[in-house]
């Protein structure tokens, strides 16, 4: 990330900030532009199976840059990738497009300029960083929202309720509801009774 504030450039000694982590994400009012880094990507695979990769590509922000006949029944399509979006389950999905015939490889190419933002997690108000990423913005609300269905399943029920909530740049984008536990003063009487 270029940054232009003097306290950023006296804090990292540089114009310019790389992170990995989440939390090292710099303040967005301090950043003039945020790069990320893409990879050029060579698929094979069987021509029927053509337009379910193309559809995998542009689900990926893939930007397609050649496309090539290998033979009467392969072709082979190059396309440049965000790193990010090929990482987790790219080569698994191709795989399960293209009935196990699809192949894929890709080299670096360098950081491109992006609109990234920072997701955050939030329990009960409360920011979680570990659960913090960093996303295309085009991809944040989906992401968010998936992330606190997700959350609500895996997070015990309390005495209380609990709010899980997705934010960027400070704005709720997704919220959920951990209800809290019912205390049954009733069961007592009954038991009385008996």
């Amino acid at each position: 990330a270029k940054v232009t504030s003097k306290k950023l450039i006296e804090k990292y000694g540089s114009d310019e900030f790389c992170f990995s982590n989440p939390m090292d994400f710099p303040d967005p009012t301090f950043t003039v532009a945020l790069y990320e880094p893409f990879i050029l990507g060579t698929i094979i695979t069987p021509d029927e199976y053509l337009g379910g990769v193309l559809s995998l590509c542009m689900e990926k922000r893939g930007v397609q840059k050649s496309s090539t006949n290998i033979d009467n029944t392969r072709i082979m399509i190059q396309c440049y990738f965000p790193l990010n979006e090929i990482v987790i389950d790219f080569h698994d999905t191709l795989k399960s497009i293209t009935s196990g015939f699809g192949s894929f490889s890709y080299e670096d190419h360098g950081y491109e300029l992006s609109n990234l933002v920072k997701l955050n997690i939030l329990l009960n108000g409360n920011v979680v960083e570990e659960l913090g990423t960093i996303v295309h913005s085009s991809k944040a609300v989906s992401l968010g929202r998936k992330m606190v269905l997700k959350l609500v399943d895996m997070v015990p029920r309390q005495m209380f309720q609990i709010a899980i909530q997705a934010s960027v740049k400070g704005k709720i984008i997704a919220r959920e509801t951990l209800k809290a536990y019912r205390k049954d003063v009733t069961s007592k009487l009954v038991s009385a009774r008996s």
